[in-house]
């Protein structure tokens, strides 16, 4: 019982670590880019790509190097490895400090309590129209008509109680802009969540489905079902170089942008893949069901199943290159689109997709269980995967992430950046 509290504050102890780093350690590190200088601005957006191309690397190894460590020398040497290179990365770290940029906050309250009053005035004024505010600014070029038209009821935060104008507003255009500019993003965040639900069933029901197949490479040695994974990380590990490298650079010649497409382009094309990706994972168990009832081992779980585990590939491949595009979208998106002092807030929200995501993944798992478990049934996620329905789920994530792309693609037509990028 003391080993599992001891446990248990262990990955407490990670998860606060995680809840601190994840979202400041890219925030922090895109602000040492100005986006005044034109070479600093076109490298910030590949900062998220090799950002997340040594995440991948360092993924790759503990999958192929801390697990056989783990697995066949010492559980405590595979712990005590990790420990020894956070702190030799602590150091390093700290040896920067006086090297690093920091970013300048605005004058006044902070970027919550200015987006939080401008929803709270526009409320407060609902029944007058600041029609003669928005000729006057725009006449001064102060705000684009385009960016004014959408969220217009937030446009009423710059009157007063009495429909008057103050010579000195409580709620400045620049606030409203950060105000539309954050509820902008609940569109792309909602829409996202489809992705976030098909992105665990990687690292769990194709593994399972991997310990099924023929995994043998040679007599007596078969590739382990969870090192499967690897070949995701292989795949962004290669996919973020051809992509920053070589696609990037025509891209920009082509398109004029200095990321070559827009971020919500490239989310949209890791959604896409993210769906192919599932349907194929459908189809190969749909042809593992088949071949399992072909060979008499429908109630033979513990038998290897005569297919080929390569054909789970081609999903963990496009999985791997759709989180290039989508993952790293997201990021870039959710702290380029908020305010300058709301940066290590955009990417928790950009964090939260996949934790909510996670957790309608597990209720939609529970519901699918009961529903169809009952008495004299089998359930589709059975322990013998041979009776199961696994095929029927993927079929349903593959739907939604269908339903969920086209409800992307249609809030996208209205997104307007809210910096000099424009669709």
């Amino acid at each position: 019982m003391q080993d599992y509290y001891y446990c248990l504050t262990y990955l407490h102890l990670v998860a606060l670590g995680q809840g601190g780093h994840k979202p400041c350690v890219q925030a922090f590190g895109a602000d040492q880019f100005d986006r005044q200088d034109t070479k600093e601005y076109k490298s910030k957006s590949s900062f998220f790509n090799w950002w997340y191309f040594f995440m991948s690397s360092g993924i790759l190894v503990s999958l192929l190097v801390l697990t056989y460590i783990q697995d066949n020398l010492s559980w405590s040497l595979g712990f005590g490895i990790p420990c020894i290179m956070m702190i030799c990365a602590l150091i390093i770290f700290l040896l920067g400090s006086k090297k690093y940029r920091y970013s300048v906050k605005r004058e006044g309250n902070n970027a919550l309590l200015r987006i939080t009053r401008v929803f709270v005035a526009a409320f407060r004024n609902w029944r007058f129209t600041p029609s003669s505010i928005a000729s006057e600014e725009e006449g001064r070029g102060t705000v684009p008509h385009q960016s004014y038209e959408q969220f217009k009821f937030l446009n009423n935060a710059l009157l007063t109680t009495d429909g008057s104008k103050e010579d000195q507003k409580v709620c400045t255009f620049r606030d409203v802009e950060e105000a539309k500019a954050v509820l902008r993003l609940i569109p792309i965040w909602t829409t996202c969540l489809g992705y976030a639900i098909v992105f665990p069933q990687s690292s769990t029901f194709f593994v399972k489905q991997a310990a099924t197949m023929d995994r043998s490479i040679s007599p007596g040695f078969e590739i382990p079902a969870a090192s499967l994974e690897s070949f995701s990380s292989i795949s962004m590990i290669l996919c973020i170089a051809i992509y920053d490298r070589l696609f990037v650079p025509v891209a920009r010649a082509l398109t004029r942008k200095p990321s070559g497409i827009s971020m919500l382009q490239r989310i949209g094309t890791g959604m896409f893949l993210s769906a192919v990706s599932i349907a194929f994972a459908a189809l190969v168990e749909m042809k593992r069901l088949e071949i399992a009832q072909e060979s008499g081992l429908v109630n033979e779980p513990n038998v290897t199943v005569p297919m080929s585990v390569w054909w789970l590939v081609p999903s963990y491949v496009l999985f791997g290159v759709a989180d290039v595009f989508t993952m790293v979208g997201l990021q870039e998106i959710f702290y380029d689109q908020v305010p300058s002092d709301l940066k290590s807030v955009g990417l928790s929200l950009y964090l939260s997709i996949f934790g909510v995501g996670k957790f309608l993944s597990s209720f939609l798992i529970s519901v699918i269980e009961k529903a169809t478990g009952g008495i004299g049934c089998y359930s589709w996620f059975n322990n013998n995967l041979n009776r199961a329905h696994l095929d029927y789920f993927y079929w349903i994530l593959a739907a939604l992430s269908v339903v969920e792309l086209i409800m992307y693609m249609y809030y996208t037509r209205f997104y307007i950046y809210s910096r000099d990028e424009r669709i």
